[in-house]
């Protein structure tokens, strides 16, 4: 069973979008931009390191490399039946899900970072990774401090974050290595994030939330705040609302996912952090990363089970992995097919099967038509699954 991940805040880097800048899946980039009104390309392709380390821009950055990436691995049609994002990616896994509208995850992460931001500047505070001891003593660290410190992320085994006070996480930091921590190592960011200093960065996203509709999710979404699986709306604006003052409890979650027969990890985005942490928490799990278009094949190749092509074989590249194909909507609105009796019938490539909101959607795969994902009249969203087939 897949379960594709999604990564957070720190994970992002310069030039991050070179490598979709000619996929298909860029136009996401073009709608994120309108809705947010930011020049997001020029945030994928030419902000430097430091410009990116401001909390504004990394969320958006990050959020929206994960969905180009989703996109992109949505089209080949591999699909997963969970999804888990740490912190910010949580709003990737969400909008991958269907549980949140493309246009409204961006407006959520765009309010998100830019309440995050405002507070980091208002009230000083930081963060500290915790190498090599156990969570409870690491928590009991934070408990000896007469000073504002918590843990803020339950990473992996022998890998916590804590955050609060510069004081109060450095005093933290040197009751843990009383306590037998391998190392303490200050994160190099702005704020003491997922803890009670984030307060009014909470209220300001909880009037966000309430703007946005939520739907129940494709398959669950396992929530940062309780490390369970939820496949509810109505569970969404509190767990969202909640995560920014409590812990991200990762390592739960991932032990979670193995319980439940989650066998392969699928990192979506930049970066490979959520890889190593899943590397380390789940023994007997299969780990994988797409961060580019390269890295597809190799996703292909591993769920299928079929070797990679043979070098100046006569076919090559990731449609020799899979059968199944996605035909995607072109936009947001109201699905019209051409014809339902469609299903069944083998297509060439480009054939019309319907339109949406009077823009054609025609297959870019020849293949036999399998049925039908969306309704006559159902409103969908942007690169929602319509159709999908098997290639001949």
């Amino acid at each position: 069973m897949i379960v594709f991940t999604y990564p957070g805040q720190g994970s992002q880097k310069s030039g991050m979008g070179e490598a979709w800048v000619d996929h298909p899946s860029w136009e996401l980039v073009v709608d994120a931009a309108e809705t947010s009104g930011r020049d997001l390309e020029a945030l994928l392709l030419r902000a430097d390191d430091d410009e990116l380390r401001h909390t504004r821009n990394a969320q958006l950055a990050t959020f929206l490399t994960s969905m180009v990436v989703f996109d992109a691995v949505q089209r080949v049609g591999v699909s997963a039946v969970a999804h888990a994002g740490h912190s910010l990616g949580e709003y990737s896994a969400l909008t991958a899900s269907g549980a949140l509208d493309f246009d409204d995850g961006v407006r959520l992460v765009f309010e998100r970072g830019e309440a995050m931001q405002v507070c980091a500047e208002d009230r000083d505070g930081t963060m500290a990774a915790i190498l090599g001891l156990d969570d409870n003593l690491v928590e009991s660290a934070c408990h000896r401090v007469d000073d504002d410190v918590w843990v803020a992320n339950f990473n992996a085994p022998g890998q916590v974050v804590i955050a609060g006070s510069p004081s109060g996480v450095a005093a933290a930091c040197a009751v843990a290595k009383e306590l037998g921590a391998k190392r303490s190592m200050p994160l190099p960011v702005s704020g003491a994030f997922h803890t009670p200093f984030m307060g009014p960065a909470r209220e300001r996203l909880r009037k966000a939330i309430d703007q946005v509709e939520f739907r129940d999710p494709d398959h669950p979404v396992f929530a940062n705040v309780d490390a369970i699986g939820h496949d509810s709306a109505g569970d969404w604006p509190a767990l969202l609302s909640s995560q920014l003052t409590s812990p991200v409890r990762w390592r739960q979650t991932l032990h979670a996912l193995d319980a439940a027969g989650f066998t392969t990890f699928v990192e979506l985005g930049p970066g490979a952090v959520l890889t190593g942490m899943a590397k380390r928490t789940v023994k007997d799990g299969r780990t994988l990363k797409v961060n580019t278009p390269d890295d597809i094949d190799a996703l292909l190749e591993a769920v299928s089970g079929q070797p990679a092509p043979i070098a100046g074989g006569a076919l090559e590249g990731e449609h020799l992995f899979a059968t199944e194909r996605l035909v995607v909507s072109p936009s947001a609105g109201v699905f019209v097919p051409v014809h339902q009796a469609l299903t069944g019938t083998i297509i060439d490539a480009g054939r019309l099967i319907g339109h949406v909101n009077g823009i054609e959607v025609r297959s870019p795969f020849a293949g036999e038509i399998q049925g039908f994902l969306a309704v006559d009249g159902e409103r969908v969203t942007a690169s929602q699954p319509i159709a999908w087939l098997r290639t001949s």
